[in-house]
């Protein structure tokens, strides 16, 4: 039932100081998780850490699902960004990363074994407990820098 996934393609690099800015910004950009706490969010977000489109929905894998499709209909491209998700890291949501082309995703609880195994096999940097006091990197660290991008 587990796919082989593409390779993803790129040199994006993000700095720990962008990924903590995309982390603030998501947090003020969900309306309907402020009012009812029981949402999940996902963002396409920019290498200086700006968010691009926002989603949310109750089911973490809808707001992923969500906003992968707001970036295609707008045209915009995936492999010069990198995704947030308010959720745990599941092999579903890596695999959805490598098919949307994506080299990085965050996500602020923790990655599954699976997830972790799927990332290695396509290329994507995971980095999750990512939190208002830090973040982890999981898989290809190269793409992380110290200072600004």
């Amino acid at each position: 039932a587990v796919r082989s996934l593409p390779r993803v393609q790129g040199e994006l690099r993000v700095s720990h100081a962008a990924i903590q800015a995309a982390l603030l910004a998501l947090e003020a950009a969900q309306p309907l998780g402020g009012l009812t706490r029981a949402t999940h969010a996902a963002a396409l977000c920019y290498a200086d850490g700006r968010l691009g489109p926002v989603r949310e929905d109750v089911g973490r894998h809808n707001a992923l699902d969500k906003v992968i499709g707001a970036a295609a209909t707008a045209g915009l491209a995936t492999s010069d960004a990198f995704l947030v998700v308010t959720s745990r890291c599941s092999y579903e949501m890596v695999e959805k990363a490598a098919m949307a082309g994506v080299q990085i995703l965050v996500a602020i609880s923790a990655p599954t074994a699976l997830a972790l195994d799927k990332a290695r096999e396509a290329g994507i940097t995971v980095i999750a407990l990512a939190r208002a006091d830090g973040h982890t990197i999981f898989t290809h660290p190269e793409r992380i820098t110290e200072g600004p991008t």
